[in-house]
């Protein structure tokens, strides 16, 4: 096991190197906050010594380092990249782009993604989905793209994130597609409007943190799993909510930045990417239920002393009304 000191400043500069990326002002000084993202997170990435460790942890650093190699060669044999953005070729700039979506595990470079995912502990799989998307998110929302080719991707990558969950049974591998799905819906608006991939990725952020964190309380790995390790009913309720939530299901929070990306979208007449976007959601809704189905439909027998130790009741309730965020927040206003 890695100590404490050591996870705590491999933690800190991730954080910082990501911060660097987005107070930059040239490409060089990105290119090196992705670098230094890259290395400080793959010491978080061994909670314990085994060849699965060792295997995601390889995986990643050549992904990557490959991605990264993209990214600085284009930037170096096109010197006028530094005078003006506008000022690169169309080729380049469509390189750059590829990059960053192979960075953060957009189709059709998502195969990595889904395969390093299965191997990591929940805390890291968090990390990935949510804090390691930020920097080349950042990066493509300030590239010169083609409006074409990044619907392209954001279709692709939603199509594929919804299809490829719905054979799944282990719950990493959901959430990897699930990740995958909403990376779509993210890069979708990255050209039109900046502060709506960002609302998207913090309320994402932030249903992934609790859903994580119950997964790993539960020691829920498997859909089978789902039933049998809820103790009380406020806890199937939750995680309930928690699923439709990130479904996008209204008037749950996780309905409010589909809503806000569909709007965008509308602003600037993507009719046919809102029409995809919005049928693979249905399609992760659907394996969201499957996942829900055995605690609705299914009663089980809880353990007295389950009951006794259970200390999630807090835990519940926060995440009944982080749910619950969007309705109560509309009847304030309404009032």
């Amino acid at each position: 096991m890695m100590k404490i000191s050591t996870k705590m400043m491999m933690l800190t500069t991730t954080i910082l190197s990501t911060l660097l990326v987005l107070s930059s002002e040239n490409w060089f000084s990105m290119w090196m906050g992705l670098e230094i993202n890259m290395l400080s997170f793959i010491p978080l990435m061994e909670e314990e010594k085994n060849l699965m460790s060792s295997e995601s942890k390889m995986i990643y650093f050549i992904i990557q380092s490959m991605a990264s190699m993209m990214f600085i060669f284009m930037i170096t044999v096109n010197p006028l990249i530094m005078i003006d953005e506008n000022m690169i070729n169309y080729l380049p700039m469509s390189i750059i782009t590829l990059s960053m979506t192979m960075k953060i595990g957009m189709a059709p470079m998502h195969l990595w993604f889904i395969n390093i995912m299965k191997k990591l502990k929940w805390n890291n799989v968090m990390m990935l989905m949510t804090w390691q998307s930020i920097a080349p998110l950042y990066i493509l929302s300030n590239t010169n793209n083609n409006i074409l080719m990044v619907n392209m991707l954001a279709i692709l990558s939603a199509l594929i994130g919804a299809i490829g969950g719905i054979n799944q049974t282990s719950t990493k591998k959901i959430m990897a597609y699930s990740s995958v799905n909403h990376l779509g819906w993210m890069v979708a608006c990255v050209l039109y409007d900046n502060e709506t991939w960002m609302k998207y990725l913090i309320i994402y952020s932030l249903m992934m943190f609790i859903l994580t964190q119950s997964f790993k309380k539960k020691s829920i790995n498997f859909m089978n799993q789902m039933n049998t390790n809820m103790n009380t009913k406020t806890e199937k309720i939750s995680f309930i909510m928690m699923m439709l939530s990130l479904g996008g299901l209204p008037p749950f929070l996780g309905f409010l930045p589909k809503w806000l990306v569909i709007q965008s979208l509308m602003n600037n007449e993507c009719k046919i990417t809102i029409m995809i976007l919005m049928m693979t959601s249905m399609i992760t809704l659907f394996y969201y239920m499957r996942m829900i189905t055995p605690i609705i439909m299914m009663n089980n027998y809880i353990n007295k002393w389950n009951i006794k130790s259970s200390n999630m009741k807090m835990t519940n309730m926060m995440n009944l009304l982080i749910n619950m965020m969007l309705p109560i927040t509309m009847i304030i206003s309404m009032t």
